[in-house]
């Protein structure tokens, strides 16, 4: 199958560094301290936060910042391949630490000592890009919690096809056989908390993808700022009225 045409263009229609839509949602659960259903192209996430809280388990307390707990988990029908374990696997185990991992490198967490907090989400549909889309949802979930952070965290996918690096990969370009690189960075000051590869790629071609990569998550700040920019004014209005 060719994945780039005789235009340059993908089999979706976009061209190489073009992002797919992005549509979010923020405050839908009442019952959550913060929440945000997002989805880029077909792949759909909906993320909630709880806390900050007492820490659940005694032995986790730590004396000079909070705890961040994370749980990752598709649902069964998110994907054509049907799981008898939706959460608990051992990919969905090491995404979650990483996601913590990546969270604790971003949220202002000496400001709530022998705390925690608490982060969940959830595949409702995917479609390649999985883990840049459950990072751009947890920094929404956390934002619409109103946790304090160094900056938003901005993930974004990428391959590298017919020497062609190509940005927010979908699931036929995922399992086309190349590369798949998930970076996440703090825009503001560039610096990567998040960076995970399947698959090989010769070294004379990642700094390429890496650097195209960085700037694929600096055009998801953009347009997720505009989004929760869009969602305060919308809330302010509602208040007013």
């Amino acid at each position: 199958m060719d994945y780039l045409s005789a235009e340059g263009l993908r089999l979706d229609g976009r061209r190489p560094h073009e992002l797919r839509r992005i549509e979010c949602s923020m405050g839908l659960l009442t019952q959550a301290d913060g929440s945000a259903y997002l989805e880029q192209g077909n792949t759909k996430v909906l993320a909630t936060v709880y806390g900050p809280h007492d820490v659940s388990q005694k032995f986790k307390v730590v004396h000079n910042k909070c705890v961040i707990n994370c749980q990752v988990s598709a649902a069964t029908f998110s994907s054509n391949e049907r799981k008898g374990r939706p959460k608990g696997d051992r990919r969905s185990t090491e995404f979650s630490n990483a996601i913590k991992q990546t969270f604790e490198a971003a949220v202002l967490v000496e400001l709530f000592p022998r705390s925690q907090i608490d982060i969940y989400v959830q595949i409702l549909q995917s479609d390649g890009g999985y883990r840049s889309t459950c990072i751009n949802a947890a920094t929404l979930a956390f934002i619409n919690a109103g946790i304090p952070m160094k900056d938003y965290v901005c993930a974004c996918s990428a391959s590298f096809v017919e020497e062609q690096s190509i940005l927010d990969i979908n699931q036929s370009e995922e399992n086309c056989g190349g590369p798949d690189l998930t970076v996440a960075t703090l825009p503001k000051s560039g610096k990567i908390v998040f960076l995970q590869m399947d698959s090989r790629l010769h070294s004379d071609n990642l700094k390429q993808i890496i650097d195209e990569t960085v700037k694929g998550c600096r055009s998801i700040h953009v347009i997720l700022d505009q989004k929760i920019k869009k969602h305060l004014d919308q809330v302010v209005s509602s208040f007013i009225t």
